[in-house]
């Protein structure tokens, strides 16, 4: 195999990890919704360690592993319209999940205080935190953001 082939293999593998960590905090934000009792959202948000790996993974090997094939290939430049939209695109997705972290995560640790203070019933603070329209929406536009990345790698308009 050329270097080529294991840089695209490389970028496809972190976008796939990518995706699958969208995957997963959606099952957690959509999940999370329906959850009353402080134990239950520990025990669920248990699997955020995994979709904190996969994004990290992804988000940088995505990036890493785009720019080497953008130089390594001589058909584009990283000064490629497709390629630029690509990397704000990668910023906005950034920009706005660390925002969805700032959401979420405080209520997984309010769960586990709940826990730890023996009070495993049902908590409107908790609920609510769950319930987030605004870590909804942002998550909404990570998602639209991932979709329009995938949409300029694959199609990569004005190459």
């Amino acid at each position: 195999m050329s270097l080529y082939d294991w840089l695209l293999f490389l970028h496809i593998a972190t976008a796939f990890a990518l995706v699958s960590a969208l995957v997963l905090f959606t099952y957690l934000i959509l999940g999370g919704r329906s959850l009353d009792v402080p134990s239950d959202v520990v025990r669920m948000f248990r699997i955020s360690k995994v979709g904190d790996a996969l994004m990290g993974i992804g988000s940088i090997g995505v990036l890493v592993f785009g720019i080497w094939l953008a130089i390594e290939v001589e058909e584009y430049e990283l000064w490629d319209g497709w390629i630029i939209a690509a990397i704000i695109l990668w910023l906005g997705f950034g920009a706005i999940g660390s925002r969805i972290g700032k959401i979420y995560y405080p209520a997984r640790d309010r769960a586990k205080a709940l826990v730890a203070e023996g009070r495993d019933e049902a908590n409107p603070e908790l609920n609510a935190m769950l319930r987030s329209q605004t870590g909804l929406m942002f998550h909404i536009a990570t998602v639209a953001l991932a979709l329009l990345l995938l949409i300029d790698m694959i199609y990569k308009p004005g190459a």
